[in-house]
This record gives structure tokens, C-alpha cells and sequence, in this order.
């Protein structure tokens, strides 16, 4: 930093043009409000400065580690959802990862009566007004339940409406019925209308296809 702010302003200059390929109009301009904004900056002490640049560089090792192993989990899922049949994953938008994720947090389908006790698992209901009167679009989605299961099937909600027609016109449907929180509501209600879907493939072990489907 201080290095750029003591450089000559022509030789900042004819950095900027030949890094930038000739790209800037006026690349005097550009040297003078870097120098300016350098100046004008914050300046750390030393050792400070030193320290920071160890733990950014710590933390760019952290994260590269964590992407590493993320795509190594990845794959792990690929190889492992290759060994079971791919109901979920015949569903438009589920892919291998979603499906994964929606088995693991199910488990055995055989445990749930039906698909309201799968529904009621993912805390996808909504809790009543002391009247008993129930609206979706003004009380509040449970906030009980599993809160993973719950994600994988509202994320899975979210893409399988961009691909399957008819949950595209349930999600709109349902958009345009309130005034408010459209495309929450739409999504949450979307994702418990998947979970029939999910419950009914489970269940008999078959292919999701557009043209039979499964009556929900």
C-alpha cells in the first residue's frame, strides 16, 4: 500500500495500461483516485498488518480445505445414492444431493402411517389461532420438527417447480392468493405438496413420469 501511494503517477499510470490492455480512457485519471483513495485509507501498524496477513492466509487455506471436502462429500453421496433406486431422483429437479438428504432425514418411509405424519416431521404444517381457524397466509409455519428434512424438501420444492409444470402452477397459484409473503408461503406449500409425492414414491418404489405421475 504504501508503495502504491508513493509511486510515480506516470508509472502508476503505465501500470494501468498495460495491465489493463488500453482499456482505460484515462488512465491518469484512474492512478490519481487510487493514490487518492490509498492515502486516504486506513493505515495498519506493522505488526498488525503482518498479523493480518497470517490469518487471511490462514483463512484461505480453511476455506479451500472446506471446499476440497466438500466436493470429496459430494462424491461420496454420487457413489453412494448410485447403489439405491433412484425414485427421488426421477422427480425433475432432485438430484442426488437433495435425494440423499431427503432419504437420510426419513429413514425408513414404513415408520410414518402416511404422508401427514412425513408432512408433520418436517414441521411443514402451521399451527392454528385460538379460534381453531386455520389460514396459511396469516399464521406462522411450525416451528417444531426436523429442521434439515424441512430444508431439503423446501429447496427441493424450489427446483422441481421450475421443472415440472404442474408444481410450477400450484406455486403460482398459490402466489397470487395473498398479498403478502407470496413466495414463501407459495414455496412452503409447494414443498407439502411434494411431500405426497415423495411419500407415494417411497412407498411403492416407482419412477416419477410426467405423463403417469403418482395421483396426489
Amino acid at each position: 500500500m504504501e508503495e502504491l501511494a508513493h509511486l510515480p503517477l506516470e508509472e502508476l499510470a503505465a501500470f494501468l495500461q498495460e495491465k489493463g490492455k488500453n482499456r482505460f480512457g484515462d488512465p491518469k485519471c484512474v492512478a490519481t483516485s487510487i493514490q487518492k483513495a490509498v492515502r486516504s485509507s486506513y493505515r495498519l501498524d506493522k505488526v498488525v498488518e503482518d498479523s493480518m496477513d497470517v490469518i487471511l492466509g490462514t483463512s484461505i487455506e480453511v476455506i479451500r480445505t472446506f471446499q476440497k471436502q466438500i466436493k470429496e462429500i459430494d462424491k461420496a453421496i454420487k457413489k453412494l445414492m448410485a447403489g439405491l433406486t433412484h425414485t427421488l431422483e426421477s422427480i425433475p429437479g432432485i438430484g442426488p444431493v437433495f435425494a440423499a438428504g431427503i432419504i437420510a432425514e426419513i429413514g425408513q418411509i414404513d415408520r410414518f402411517d402416511d404422508e401427514a405424519k412425513v408432512a408433520k416431521y418436517a414441521g411443514l404444517y402451521w399451527r392454528k389461532h385460538q379460534s381453531g381457524r386455520f389460514t396459511a397466509e396469516d399464521t406462522s409455519l411450525s416451528r417444531n420438527g426436523n429442521h434439515y428434512l424441512r430444508y431439503y424438501l423446501v429447496e427441493a420444492a424450489n427446483s422441481v417447480r421450475k421443472q415440472v409444470p404442474d408444481y410450477r402452477d400450484y406455486y403460482v397459484k398459490k402466489y397470487s392468493e395473498v398479498p403478502k409473503h407470496q413466495h414463501k408461503r407459495a414455496l412452503v406449500l409447494t414443498a407439502r405438496k411434494l411431500v405426497r409425492l415423495v411419500d407415494a414414491l417411497l412407498r411403492s418404489h416407482q419412477l416419477f413420469t410426467p405423463e403417469r405421475g403418482v395421483k396426489i
